[in-house]
């Protein structure tokens, strides 16, 4: 027994040594780093951190359609004015003959990726936003419905709160989320009160409740998103999964089970009755239900967007609410692919490119209750997209792989997340190689997220001996 004592003795005391060890390395290494140094501050006498000046600002919120500069302090919009002088900045660029936008907002998307799932948009069908966003002028999206009241937590852990793009959240009405049909179809894990508890526990990152690909002729879904809604106070989007005219049609869907302010998306694809057949313009459902206040919602994605609806439909004066893509792996590289691509196919069909924006901005931020975004006014986020409206020939698709031809095609130039310049795509902010340094260079963090790094220190092959 004493021998006993002793073994357990001794690796009681193997332990503490070996704790104590590694609370001394980490000590250690704290004061290898040391303290991280203090990042320089910028002149009292200078007024803001950024200004765009000479481009042509589109903010549908504010009615500002004009050659304008756009100032940028502290992540917020600081000022909109004709002429703001370059010296009043610690950086100036001149966008002229580019368009200056609210950050683009996409409201059908799909970041849920969690790969070992397969077919499913709580698994390998989602993609990651920052990989899609600021390089299409986009800088929030909302995950469509991915993830329901069981997982959301997870998503929002694993995707939510790392990721660089804004992502806000639509509840699936399905507890379990996007999962396919096993999942999507059991209406024993539709609870709206159950939804409602956990959107109103994340206020401002919930911002809407989902029903989607339902394959029965029952309400039971939609019915469950709108408790889940009216309590929580936020809009309910609907894909109408499978089409059931006699026991479940798109007329009394828009006309008395969703609310004014819900929203309607793939809008265009034609599987749900959308179309009427004689006039090839929108149905009484649609007619009817734009009167009520219903939002319609492009959610071009992978297989719900036909030019034989859109064309017609467009030129009768049924044009979106907002654009969105459905972004997904089956849509990110077919007649889809981003926000920029689906706008300017809108306005080769008809759209003008203020519609476009407004439909890619403030229309969507309404749609969803966040009316601090998709805006340029003094005060709002400094969520900027500046973007090249490209002449030229160029085709764009659909889901049967129709194909339209237009001339123009936008081009995101620089995107802006929280007043720094996250994406550049010919480095309109960068100085020449071999330019003489700017004297603001030291306070680039300010403005850009591609800010100098000190260089790293290494030993040289002598130190090593």
């Amino acid at each position: 027994m004493i021998h006993s004592l002793r073994k357990r003795s001794t690796r009681s005391i193997a332990s503490c040594c070996a704790v104590l060890s590694l609370a001394a390395a980490s000590v250690h290494a704290f004061a290898q780093e040391g303290p991280r140094p203090r990042l320089p501050q910028p002149p009292a006498n200078i007024a803001y951190d950024l200004i765009l000046q000479n481009g042509h600002v589109l903010d549908d919120k504010n009615h500002v359609d004009s050659v304008m500069d756009v100032a940028i302090k502290d992540g917020k919009i600081a000022k909109v004015a004709p002429h703001i002088a370059a010296s009043d900045a610690l950086k100036a660029i001149d966008v002229k003959g580019l368009y200056v936008t609210p950050g683009l907002i996409d409201i059908h998307f799909h970041a849920f990726i969690n790969p070992g799932e397969r077919n499913s948009y709580a698994g390998d069908n989602s993609i990651p936003p920052d990989g899609f966003t600021f390089r299409a002028g986009v800088t929030t999206v909302v995950d469509a419905g991915c993830s329901g009241w069981r997982n959301f937590e997870d998503f929002k852990d694993k995707i939510v709160d790392r990721s660089k793009t804004r992502v806000l959240v639509m509840l699936n009405i399905v507890g379990a989320g996007m999962r396919g049909g096993k999942y999507e179809n059991n209406q024993a894990d539709m609870d709206g009160e159950a939804t409602a508890k956990m959107a109103l526990k994340y206020p401002g990152v919930v911002v809407g409740i989902k029903t989607a690909h339902y394959a029965g002729p029952e309400w039971t879904p939609v019915e469950q998103a709108v408790i889940a809604g009216t309590k929580a106070n936020i809009p309910v989007m609907v894909d109408f999964g499978e089409n059931h005219p006699e026991s479940r049609p798109l007329y009394d869907l828009l006309t008395k089970k969703l609310r004014p302010g819900d929203i309607y998306t793939h809008m265009y694809s034609g599987l749900r009755n959308e179309q009427d057949p004689v006039t090839l313009g929108p149905s009484k459902a649609f007619i009817e239900g734009r009167k009520r206040g219903i939002f319609f919602d492009t959610g071009t994605g992978g297989g719900s967007f036909k030019f034989s609806l859109a064309v017609p439909m467009v030129k009768d004066g049924f044009i979106p609410d907002s654009i969105s893509t459905d972004l997904h792996i089956g849509s990110m590289n077919g007649a889809t692919k981003d926000e920029l691509n689906v706008a300017s196919k809108m306005m080769a069909i008809g759209l003008s490119l203020k519609e476009a924006v407004a439909e890619m901005t403030s229309h969507p931020a309404h749609e969803i209750k966040q009316e601090g975004l998709g805006n340029l006014s003094v005060g709002s986020v400094a969520d900027v997209a500046v973007l090249r409206l490209e002449d030229g020939h160029f085709g764009f698709t659909d889901m049967v792989n129709g194909r339209v031809d237009g001339n123009k095609k936008l081009v995101a130039e620089i995107t802006i997340k929280g007043g720094k310049i996250v994406y550049d795509l010919n480095g309109m902010e960068a100085e020449k190689w071999d330019a003489k340094p700017d004297a603001n260079a030291p306070y680039a963090y300010r403005w850009t997220s591609f800010a100098p790094r000190v260089p790293v220190q290494r030993p040289s092959d002598n130190d090593r001996h």
